[in-house]
């Protein structure tokens, strides 16, 4: 009985060696990839969590110079953030930040470039578009009003076409084109909710050009 379960054994044995020789480069390569697959995806989870954190402490730092007033300290804060975590969001919101604080000190080339840098490098649609709308604020203090409707040519997330058309409608009315401005209120107004409280600044604007906000009908969903 125990040379046949030696023999039983053996023949297992032998079994198992010629799987192995037939497939164990294979498995081999195949464990190596999913652990080497593993190992990459936690270094780059890894890797992630540390630049947020190092790109939060860099912003919060764009912060305390933007309270300050400190305006050297922006840019320089602001060029370490975006040549170093240029692909997080928080370099998109130190770059709004840096621009409207640049261009209340006075600094309108220097707000473009930190704006034009996030139309250009952000990841995130909505702060492009919040960028956009505001290079087209800078174009119409500057009166040039053509690179203002081209900067508000590009698409935008839906939510924003309300803003890009009030936005529009500031450049005609600089260039004294009522009718065109009236035009693009009214696409803003209806297309904005009507809990909106930016809705109450564009009638303003629609009563100023002779238009009754009562009389629009709202637009069709």
């Amino acid at each position: 009985m125990a040379k046949h379960l030696d023999l039983e054994e053996q023949e297992q044995l032998d079994q198992i060696k010629h799987f192995w020789n037939r497939y164990g480069n294979l498995i081999s390569w195949v464990l190596i990839v999913v652990l080497g697959g593993f190992a990459a995806w936690n270094g780059w989870n890894w890797w992630q969590r540390n630049q947020a954190v190092k790109a939060a402490a860099l912003y919060d730092e764009i912060e305390r110079a933007v309270i300050a007033k400190d305006q050297p300290r922006i840019e320089r804060a602001l060029a370490d953030m975006q040549s170093g975590f240029g692909s997080t969001l928080y370099a998109s919101q130190a770059a709004l930040l840096a621009g409207k604080s640049l261009f209340e000190a006075g600094q309108a080339d220097k707000a473009r470039a930190a704006l034009s840098w996030a139309v250009e490098k952000s990841s995130d649609p909505s702060y492009q578009a919040v960028a956009r709308l505001r290079l087209a604020g800078l174009d119409i203090e500057a009166q040039a009003f053509d690179q203002a409707l081209k900067t508000l040519e590009a698409p935008v997330p839906k939510s924003f076409e309300p803003l890009v058309a009030d936005r529009r409608g500031d450049v005609y009315l600089a260039q004294g084109k009522a009718d065109e401005a009236r035009t693009q209120y009214q696409t803003a107004w209806r297309t904005l909710s009507d809990r909106a409280e930016y809705r109450r600044l564009v009638e303003v604007k629609l009563a100023a050009l002779g238009v009754n906000t009562a009389s629009l009908a709202p637009a069709k969903p």
